[in-house]
C-alpha cells in the first residue's frame, strides 16, 4: 500500500482541474503523439471450460491510446477473453503479449504490476469498506505516494469525494460502476479493461459511464471494452471486433462497423435497408 493518507488530505476542497491533477499520468502519452503501436498482442488464444471451448483460436490487437470494443451476444465467449488476459482464467493455448512482454504463464498480481487492470461485470465493490478504503484497495501493489491520483479520480467522479466515508454497498448501482472504474485506475495502469460497464444502469447514467471512458481515454489511456450496449460501444470505439461462438468474425472501425448491415441487424436492432 502507499503511504497513509488522512481523510482531510483526499477529500480536501482543493482538486484543480483533471488536467493538473493527472500530471503524473504523462507516461502514458497522448491520442496522436505518433503513430499507434499494438499495446496488447493476442494470438491463437483458447479458452476452455471441460471439454467446451468458450474461445476459439482467436487473434486480435489493441493499439495504444485507442478505444477496442468487443461486442457480441451473451455466451460469445468476450468475458472469457478479458479474464484470460488477467489470468483468472487459463488460457487452454495461445500467445498474449502485452508492452513486449508474453504474460501466458504470468499470475494475475504479476499482470497487474505490468500494467492491465479490469473492472469486472458487476462493479464487485467492497460493500462493506468506505468509498476511499476501495480506491485504496485498487492502489494494494503500489508502494508510493497516492495523493495525486487520489485527487485525480475524485475530479473525474465528484459524487465518490462527496461519499468517501460512505459504505460502498450503500451507493447507487451507478456510482457503485463509477467507484469500480476509479479503483481500478489507481492501480496506475497502462490499459484498463471494462466488462460490462453499462450492465443495469439507467440510461442518462449510462451516457455518464461513457462520458468518462472517452475522457480517460483522452488522457493517454488505452481502453479495452466489453459492452452489452453495442450502439454505444461503437460509438465510443476506435476498433471493434465482433464474437460469435467464441470466434471473432468482424473487425473494423467503430463507426463502420456500426453502419454494415449485418451488426445493425444483429446488435442494434435495425432491420437491413
Amino acid at each position: 500500500m502507499g503511504k497513509n493518507t488522512n481523510h482531510a488530505e483526499a477529500t480536501g476542497n482543493t482538486v484543480g482541474t483533471v488536467g493538473s491533477v493527472s500530471a503524473g499520468w504523462d507516461h502514458l502519452g497522448k491520442r496522436g503523439d505518433g503513430p499507434a503501436r499494438n499495446l496488447l498482442e493476442v494470438r491463437n488464444l483458447r479458452v476452455s471450460y471441460g471439454g467446451i471451448e468458450a474461445v476459439r483460436d482467436i487473434s486480435f490487437d489493441v493499439p495504444e491510446h485507442e478505444i477496442v470494443t468487443l461486442i457480441g451476444a451473451n455466451g460469445a465467449g468476450k468475458s472469457s477473453t478479458l479474464r484470460s488476459i488477467v489470468a483468472l482464467e487459463k488460457p487452454a493455448g495461445g500467445s498474449i503479449r502485452f508492452d513486449g512482454n508474453e504474460l501466458t504463464g504470468m499470475g494475475t498480481e504479476q499482470i497487474v504490476k505490468n500494467g492491465i487492470t479490469l473492472v469486472p461485470e458487476g462493479r464487485r465493490v467492497f460493500v462493506n469498506l468506505s468509498v476511499y478504503e476501495n480506491l485504496r484497495m485498487g492502489a494494494y501493489l503500489r508502494n508510493d505516494d497516492l495523493q495525486s491520483d487520489l485527487d485525480w479520480v475524485y475530479s473525474l467522479f465528484p459524487r465518490l469525494k462527496e461519499r468517501s466515508w460512505q459504505a460502498a454497498g450503500t451507493l447507487s448501482g451507478g456510482e457503485q460502476q463509477m467507484l469500480a472504474i476509479a479503483r481500478a485506475l489507481m492501480s496506475r495502469p497502462k490499459m484498463i479493461m471494462m466488462d460490462e460497464p453499462s450492465l443495469g444502469l439507467a440510461p442518462i447514467i449510462v451516457q455518464e459511464v461513457f462520458d468518462i471512458i472517452r475522457e480517460i481515454n483522452q488522457m493517454g489511456m488505452t481502453i479495452l471494452l466489453v459492452e452489452q450496449n453495442a450502439n454505444m460501444a461503437l460509438k465510443a470505439a476506435d476498433l471493434g471486433y465482433v464474437m460469435e461462438t467464441g470466434q471473432i468474425t468482424l473487425s473494423g472501425a467503430g463507426m463502420d462497423l456500426a453502419q454494415n448491415p449485418v451488426v445493425r441487424e444483429a446488435y442494434l436492432g435495425k432491420a437491413r435497408g
